[in-house]
């Protein structure tokens, strides 16, 4: 217990890092380390046990527990958050046509299925909709998978009672444990994972990583400084920096560490508060941005399945890549608030284009190895544009009843400083 204890004290970002350097002096000194090797395979198999599991509960009850009692605002901060995180889906597939990406893999790739076009993509958008969902669970079709929890979850929603709705949140919240406990052993796994692809191709993944993790952030950074501003601004008429910056200080830097958006959730929220926003009002949409706004999300699931895509020799076309967008956008909504919970979305976008499922898992592994900053980057863009756009919703409103704008943003009504 003392060593699990001391284990469990040191941050997982430093656990990773340190994962990561064993892993890659392993892979360079020896080349047959089986047991080495097998942490790699074990990590992507639970990763591939859980993930369709998790996207069926998260998204079953999430819907099953909505509310419909709230006014105007929660209407706008939805559409707000959507928005968003579409625009940063469509940004992170211009820019992967734009800079294309290729990711080195352990074990040799190949495609499945390779869809010709738009319309045999959205054929098989269908099928795969319409198909068992015990099926779509036990094979991991997420498409099947995300289509019958939306249903399930409105149907749920419109005739389960109280006790039905905490079960749901019991059970999502039971899953999310259970993604956690599988994370905190990621640094087992990504020693495993690194040490085959060292040992494999050398060090020359990390040149291919790093520019990988390069248009990942770029496109992250892009959406913070650049889209969301914009959306803010077309909405509030004013110049949106002031409120853009702040947020990212007081609700991005601690979810950059913490990368966690429910964990971040309380932070959040003491924000709102300053901020002079309805507590109604945020005390619901806080939590549900924590859900639905993953721009960083939208952006990662986007670049890592057309980079899996274009590994296993995928011609994907433009417009194909555009429905890809859309999915990106779904399953970001649904992405787990704990650290890598995207990443565990990246398969259902893969299966778009036919990749093979154990090809997609390992892209997830690829994830987790760069995920010290990616998964960082995403968490703060994801938070702190979750009160921005609340905060942008709430201030909308006292523009149409007539109430100035706070001072910060060139009005007259004080908030906390």
């Amino acid at each position: 217990m003392k060593i699990i204890k001391a284990y469990n004290s040191v941050s997982l970002i430093i656990r990773i890092v340190c994962g990561l350097l064993i892993g890659a002096v392993l892979g360079l000194l020896f080349d047959d380390l089986a047991v080495v090797a097998m942490l790699g395979t074990l990590f992507v198999g639970a990763l591939k046990a859980v993930a369709p599991v998790l996207v069926f509960v998260l998204v079953v009850s999430a819907l099953a527990q909505g509310n419909d009692k709230l006014d105007r605002r929660f209407g706008l901060v939805i559409i707000l958050y959507l928005v968003s995180t579409l625009l940063a889906s469509v940004l992170a597939v211009v820019a992967s046509f734009i800079f294309p990406q290729t990711i080195m893999l352990s074990e040799a790739a190949e495609a499945e299925a390779v869809p010709t076009g738009v319309g045999e993509v959205l054929s098989n958008l269908l099928v795969n909709m319409m198909g068992n969902p015990v099926g779509a669970l036990v094979e991991g079709r997420y498409i099947g998978i995300l289509f019958w929890a939306v249903i399930i979850g409105l149907a749920a929603k419109r005739i389960s009672g109280e006790a039905t709705k905490k079960m749901f949140e019991d059970i999502s919240n039971i899953m999310s444990m259970v993604v956690r406990w599988i994370i905190n052993m990621a640094p087992f796994g990504i020693l495993g994972l690194v040490y085959s692809n060292v040992s494999t191709n050398g060090l020359a993944i990390f040149t291919d990583y790093g520019k990988l993790l390069a248009l990942l952030v770029g496109c992250m950074l892009t959406v913070a400084l650049v889209i969301d501003p914009l959306i803010a601004a077309v909405v509030l008429r004013t110049n949106p920096y002031p409120l853009v910056f702040r947020c990212l200080k007081e609700s991005g830097v601690t979810a950059f560490f913490t990368r966690s958006s429910a964990a971040n959730i309380p932070v959040n929220m003491e924000l709102c508060k300053k901020l002079g926003m309805d507590r109604e009002m945020y005390a619901v949409s806080i939590p549900l941005g924590a859900t639905i706004n993953m721009d960083g999300a939208a952006v990662t699931i986007a670049v890592m399945a057309l980079a899996a895509a274009n590994t296993v020799g995928i011609q994907v076309s433009f417009g194909t890549a555009l429905i890809l967008a859309l999915i990106a956008t779904l399953a970001a909504c649904g992405a787990s608030g704990v650290a890598g919970g995207s990443l565990l979305l990246i398969p259902m976008a893969c299966s778009l284009f036919g990749v093979n499922p154990d090809v997609a898992m390992q892209v997830v592994g690829v994830g987790f190895i760069i995920g010290v900053v990616q998964d960082s980057v995403e968490t703060a863009i994801n938070s702190s544009g979750d009160v921005m756009f609340a905060a942008t919703a709430e201030y909308s409103q006292w523009q149409r009843k007539g109430k100035s704008l706070p001072t910060f943003l060139g009005g007259t009504t004080k908030v906390d400083i």
